[in-house]
């Protein structure tokens, strides 16, 4: 009892949540990273709403603007413009594509987004953390952003020395001119009592302790304009057209445009960022940075996730092995490719992106483990009657030998709802198979099959279908944001009530404490939940 009375209580309903992807850039197509972006959050989102959140807010969208894109453009042959209409169009068909549930699709070339950085820019300046100097540097245009030295290393290239960014190995060019700069060094103990108060958590910790290490580094004003000269593509100056804002000072107002900024609505502030480790810099420092100049609310939570590699390689465009996550839809389904990055991914590590594990896990976790549990005891030959039964008596319960697999169900919410929490959805997903494992060894072990050719072991064979049917509504609720469309198959074909599909409910319902009724399944609705992939 103590272990469900903890497990409700940390499903109190909350009646706003606001989580966040990135904004990607439009420098180039969509890769497979950007659909594990997208599908963490949209997990997170899942989870928001099974713990009651009536309103909600899921922003993803395209960052459209800077050098990078500018080049890139002109390269082409297309207007900035019409180059980032192209690119932005295939980040909101991914979002169809693979059954995200964003709430809103934001560019930063809307008008609504321009109106709310100049607005931003404005109040900066006037909070004293805007000011004008002459700047000289090493420059990344694929970064777009400037490089200290300790983060610098020399490199031959086509046979030249040059000068790359140590993080991302991007060449780096140098760069001196006059530009306006953000009073970053001043925020840097504000920064730390944030960090280390827990008013800002980073998820994995590693990410957090990262976090404080750079800060206690020490932090240096930062650039935050271009001259138009050399940067025409962006969002000019409300007071000095002659420069252009940052290109990430630009980006991270999303979040504020999304909620309305400068009239922010009730959803502020952000309840989760979900990002890639590759833009931690700008999103727990330099955006804490700037919300903290203009006093706003800063983001409670942000999800760090690693990247991909593929077959053990790092994906890059020289060696031609960017996973395209269109192509895989010719052959998977969205869900199953969502299953596999979720149950792949290791938050602080970079997680390998193979096929034939995909197939692999495919076939033993939702055909062999999860399927075949459903299919096996809703089957006529072993369920005739075709019911979820009543709950056995605790006499009967007694004669089972299922005590770990009863033992695994009570705490199992508690557990998966603390991972799925913090994006470590491989460890949640691993409890959830460690008990339909445990059920299945209960079919195979007391064999229902046999059972059901004896009258005088009905009850004993009801037993058996209901710890197993409620292993796997359990299982189903929890797997909600991992699988949505078949968890909910699933609940459907177990006959559970759509208002009993709460993250509160993935409790067993068993004597002494609870007990249920009779009910039918679901006629409407087969046993077949994934087909296995040959």
């Amino acid at each position: 009892m103590r272990i469900v009375n903890k497990l409700l209580s940390r499903f109190n309903p909350v009646s706003h949540y606001f989580i966040s992807t990135p904004i990607f850039y439009v420098n180039a197509d969509p890769h497979i990273g950007h659909v594990h972006s997208l599908v963490v959050a949209d997990a997170l989102h899942h989870i928001a709403k099974l713990k009651g959140a009536e309103k909600t807010i899921f922003s993803t969208g395209t960052d459209e603007h800077g050098l990078k894109i500018q080049r890139a453009a002109k390269s082409q042959g297309f207007h900035p413009q019409e180059f980032c209409d192209n690119i932005s169009k295939r980040f909101s068909t991914l979002c169809s594509a693979f059954e995200i549930g964003n709430t809103h699709f934001i560019r930063t070339t809307d008008a609504s987004h321009i109106n709310a950085v100049s607005n931003f820019w404005t109040e900066l300046c006037t909070k004293g953390f805007i000011y004008k100097s002459k700047y000289a540097g090493w420059y990344s245009v694929s970064d777009e952003t400037f490089l200290p030295s300790t983060q610098i290393e020399e490199k031959i290239i086509d046979d030249k020395l040059v000068k790359v960014s140590i993080e991302s190995g991007h060449v780096l060019e140098w760069v001196e001119e006059e530009n306006y700069m953000f009073r970053l060094s001043e925020l840097q103990e504000p920064l730390l009592k944030l960090f280390k108060s827990g008013k800002i958590t980073i998820k994995p910790d590693v990410f957090h302790q990262l976090v404080l290490s750079l800060i206690d580094q020490g932090l240096h004003d930062i650039s935050v304009s271009r001259p138009s000269s050399r940067l025409s593509w962006g969002i000019p100056l409300p007071s000095d057209s002659s420069h252009r804002i940052y290109v990430w000072l630009d980006a991270l107002v999303n979040y504020l445009t999304v909620a309305g900024y400068p009239n922010l609505s009730k959803f502020w502030p952000p309840d989760c960022h979900v990002i890639g480790k590759d833009i931690i810099k700008f999103h727990a420092i330099y955006w804490p940075a700037f919300l903290l100049a203009a006093d706003l609310e800063v983001p409670k939570q942000i999800i760090c996730h690693s990247h991909w590699t593929v077959d053990g390689v790092k994906m890059s465009k020289s060696r031609q092995n960017i996973v395209n996550p269109f192509d895989l839809l010719q052959t998977y389904s969205p869900e199953a490719i969502r299953y596999f990055l979720l149950r792949q991914a290791v938050p602080h590590d970079d997680g390998n992106f193979s096929e034939s594990q995909m197939q692999y896990f495919l076939n033993l976790d939702l055909s062999d483990t999860l399927g075949n549990l459903l299919s096996r005891c809703c089957a006529p030959k072993i369920n005739f009657k075709q019911i979820y039964p009543a709950a056995p008596s605790t006499q009967v319960l007694a004669q089972f030998p299922a005590d770990e697999l009863i033992e695994s169900l009570f705490p199992l919410g508690l557990k998966v709802d603390k991972l799925f929490s913090e994006a470590q959805f491989h460890d949640g997903i691993d409890q959830v198979l460690a008990s339909l494992r445990l059920a299945n060894k209960l079919v195979n072990d007391t064999k229902p099959w046999e059972l059901v050719k004896n009258p005088a072991l009905e009850e004993y064979l009801h037993g058996v279908l209901y710890i197993t049917f409620e292993t796997l509504r359990i299982c189903g609720i929890l797997m909600q944001p991992v699988i949505p469309k078949m968890a909910t198959k699933l609940l459907d074909r177990l006959a559970v009530p759509i208002n009993q599909r709460y993250w509160s409910d993935a409790i067993p319902c068993l004597p002494p404490s609870n007990s249920s009724t009779e009910r039918s399944l679901c006629d409407k609705v087969d046993s077949f939940l994934f087909p296995r992939i040959r």
